[in-house]
């Protein structure tokens, strides 16, 4: 169900993820800028998209699909790797930025909710609860080593120039790959390790 049919029906709801959702794909794109820009690729910066504010993010066809049908994207953050003077570890850094700011969001999101002991029926407890589910799977989402993804950004950065070529040549069946991958539920093992991992650490955090 797209964002806009639970809007009409559940304009409550509606804010609890879509809040949760619009931020964590912002902070997942800012991550990468960041971190290019660390490296010494200012691109992102020099075009302002270094923000929290969403306009400077949205890509309206992404936006229109993820009211629509559920599913749609952000602008990816722009880089410029010939910036930085190492382009493997650029590569390697860059990509896992958002995958990382996805995690530490996650960990943050579930630590308060552990600690605060918060109603699941709260407001407060449904919006740290969505915002950690929501990050989870962006991060395990973005783990598949499938072109466009992070994942072959990483992958790319330590693979042979074989295995390069190989990836950039899939990039052309990216999309419907990842759409098969979901399908055949890939996904759910990712999420439910990394839960588990922030879960367990909490714990040992926690009396």
């Amino acid at each position: 169900m797209g964002l806009f049919s639970l809007l009409v029906n559940n304009p409550i709801a509606f804010f609890i993820i879509a809040i949760p959702l619009m931020y964590a794909i912002i902070f997942h794109e800012l991550a990468h800028g960041w971190v290019a820009y660390r490296l010494g690729d200012s691109t992102a910066k020099d075009l302002g998209r270094l923000s929290l504010n969403p306009l400077r993010h949205l890509d309206p066809l992404g936006t229109l699909m993820l009211f629509i049908v559920g599913f749609g994207w952000a602008k990816p953050v722009p880089v410029n790797f010939s910036r930085i003077q190492d382009f493997r570890k650029g590569m390697i850094l860059v990509s896992s930025a958002g995958i990382v700011a996805n995690i530490i969001l996650a960990f943050i999101a579930l630590f308060l909710y552990s600690l605060l002991a918060l109603p699941e029926s709260s407001m407060s407890g449904l919006l740290l609860y969505f915002f950690a589910k929501i990050n989870i799977i962006l991060a395990a989402f973005n783990l598949i080593p499938v072109p466009p993804l992070d994942g072959s950004k990483i992958l790319l950065g330590f693979a042979p120039q074989n295995v390069q070529v190989f990836l950039v040549r899939l990039e052309r069946f990216g999309f419907l790959i990842v759409i098969g991958l979901l399908y055949l539920g890939v996904l759910d093992p990712v999420i439910d390790f990394l839960q588990r991992l922030i879960l367990s650490i909490i714990q040992l955090l926690l009396p």
